[in-house]
């Protein structure tokens, strides 16, 4: 068995690093997901999220990794067959692209830099090639 000591130092968007406060409240008992106690704790969350994003409408919470979030996004809102248009802004584009591709989607991928975001005239004038709409969508990773 390997011992690791320290701690791992994660450098990229995402996952995070999770504080220690955070981790101590995590070793707690959990509750019953059925109960008062989580229904109140549920609203006070949601209520919370509203405030902090400045929104008055409804928040929803995926349970998911952003990879399980585009494949919800694509599979709930497309049909195999259907066309995308993708920009390579980097590795999560890529692999949106993959997730596009394995679900039966024709992709049209923007070759792009790594370090620069998608062009919105470049959106424009593909839209704008696009007389027969068959372009169902735009997906485009904002954060590498």
């Amino acid at each position: 068995m390997t011992v690791q000591r320290g701690r791992h130092f994660l450098q990229i968007p995402g996952p995070t690093n999770v504080p220690d406060r955070i981790l101590r409240a995590l070793s707690q008992p959990t509750i019953d997901h059925r109960g008062p106690e989580f229904a109140r704790m549920t609203r006070e969350i949601f209520e919370g999220l509203q405030k902090l994003i400045r929104v008055s409408g409804k928040v929803i919470l995926y349970p998911a990794s952003g990879t399980g979030s585009w494949e919800a996004a694509l599979v709930n809102t497309l049909s195999p067959g259907d066309r995308v248009l993708m920009f390579e802004t980097g590795h999560f584009a890529a692999q949106w692209k993959n997730v596009a591709g394995k679900l039966g989607l024709k992709v049209d991928f923007i070759p792009g830099d790594w370090r620069r975001g998608a062009d919105p005239a470049q959106i424009e004038e593909r839209l704008a090639e696009d007389r027969d709409h068959s372009i169902r969508a735009v997906d485009v990773v904002h954060n590498e």
